[in-house]
């Protein structure tokens, strides 16, 4: 039974991939569903079961990523099903504003745990029940082109799963999976006030939002296209391209939050 699983689920992007993967791959049989909040898994699993493509089975694993013991229930869950895995979206993770010196220690290692950690036990612990075809889409940010004060962490965590995505791309290649850093704006989700910038940021109170449902469409279009990194609108494929061309001393006057 072809398998796909989606990290962060419960909400917001997490919860857009999910009903992209129902609607464009109808040939994916399970759907496993992973985020803390049980009650919100249980919610999209219903609606999932009542789309036009509805998958066999929908399945929810309400856990904490950054806890050894759920990444071991989650691998053992794999063996168990012998899983056949055709897509893994990466979407768990947080971001909090303010300087390193004044957000709270131990929530800024636990980003860090999240963001990169989990993320990497994930690709590493499914790539061995992936196989021709199947692709990983590891949800990155804008934030990750050029450092960004005040949110020095989360900006440094997305750099990491950009280069990561980027070189883990080129391992796969030979096997016929691809890895695709889908780099999005900022978007009207939980996400903002989450990381407390909400009415706080000038410049995220002026920057374009993206929708994400339409990252989480055309994104994973691209994944399975070939494509190694997605980012949509104009105005943030500059940015990228800016990011590469001049020196970050230069952009982050322009990036600080």
């Amino acid at each position: 039974m072809s398998m796909a699983i989606i990290t962060g689920a419960s909400s917001g992007l997490g919860r857009e991939y999910a009903l992209a993967a129902v609607r464009q791959h109808p040939e994916i049989d399970h759907i496993v569903l992973i985020a803390r909040r049980a009650d919100r898994l249980c919610e999209l699993a219903d609606n999932l079961t009542h789309e036009p493509n509805n998958p066999k089975k929908v399945t929810c694993l309400p856990m904490d990523l950054t806890d050894i013991n759920s990444r071991f229930q989650l691998e053992c869950f794999l063996k168990e099903n012998r899983a056949d895995v055709r897509l893994l979206v990466n979407n768990a993770g947080f971001g909090l504003m303010g300087e390193v010196c004044e957000l709270d220690a131990e929530k800024q290692a636990n980003m860090v745990s999240l963001n990169c950690g989990a993320l990497t036990a994930l690709c590493a612990m499914t790539l061995p029940y992936m196989k021709k075809g199947s692709v990983i889409i590891n949800v990155c940010s804008i934030a990750a082109f050029v450092p960004t004060p005040r949110m020095t962490v989360y900006c440094s965590t997305k750099a990491y799963v950009f280069s990561f995505s980027k070189s883990l791309r080129e391992e796969t290649k030979k096997n016929g999976i691809n890895v695709l850093a889908v780099c999005p704006a900022p978007m009207d989700t939980e996400f903002l006030s989450v990381a407390g910038i909400e009415g706080k940021s000038r410049l995220f109170d002026r920057l374009p939002r993206v929708k994400p449902d339409e990252v989480a469409q055309k994104s994973m279009k691209k994944a399975f296209a070939g494509c190694a990194v997605y980012t949509n609108r104009v105005l943030y494929k500059l940015y990228r391209v800016l990011g590469k061309l001049l020196p970050h001393n230069w952009l982050m006057g322009m990036s600080t939050v």
